[in-house]
């Protein structure tokens, strides 16, 4: 964000959580509150009570320190809310588990972390944030991850072909499948087959 006429830019998408949702809000400590309510009264001041030609800069500085600790109070609340966050992390594996249970299966294709965060209630950037802190992966590759899992297991354990066994995951094309299989594995799907006859 570029504010009119300054030399001055605020990062805004370094902020990730401007893409969370209402029911993801930021849990401050009192401390915390009134670290973030002491940054707002200093940018009230200086805009009610200082015109001069750094009034811009002190301004843009308490936003971008604002912004700062926002980041810095939702990073730690990953953290200390993991009880919560294991709650959550535990649906989203069981929800991947579902997807390719046969008999449970209700949405085609390869899940989206989109559709995943909708079935959780959360927004996607949190989901893959959380996940983040929690495993060291974002949502994308606890996906990638399962597919992998699920691939193994049917080229291991069944008699269909690649081709089979790629659509019954969810992809469309069959160059995809093992464009993943062996970014993932350093093998091809009829490699790592081979390796069980």
């Amino acid at each position: 964000m570029e504010v009119k006429g300054h030399k001055k830019k605020l990062q805004i998408k370094k902020y990730e959580f401007f893409s969370y949702s209402v029911n993801e809000a930021l849990h401050l400590s009192e401390k915390e509150k009134e670290i973030i309510l002491g940054l707002i009264r200093n940018i009230e001041e200086e805009l009610a009570n200082r015109i001069d030609e750094l009034s811009q800069d002190v301004v843009l500085s308490q936003i971008e320190l604002l912004l700062n600790y926002a980041q810095r109070f939702y990073k730690r609340q990953f953290i200390t809310r993991k009880a919560i966050n294991s709650t959550l992390l535990e649906k989203f594996e069981q929800l991947l588990a579902d997807h390719f249970d046969d008999d449970k299966k209700s949405y085609q294709g390869i899940p989206t972390v989109q559709h995943l965060a909708e079935s959780l209630a959360i927004s996607s950037g949190y989901l893959s944030d959380m996940l983040r802190t929690l495993t060291g992966q974002n949502a994308q590759q606890h996906i990638h991850d399962k597919l992998i899992e699920k691939a193994k297991e049917k080229l291991s354990n069944t008699d269909l072909s690649v081709s089979e066994i790629a659509y019954e995951l969810g992809f469309e094309h069959l160059q995809s499948f093992s464009k993943l299989f062996k970014s993932k594995t350093s093998q091809t799907p009829l490699k790592f087959r081979a390796g069980f006859n």
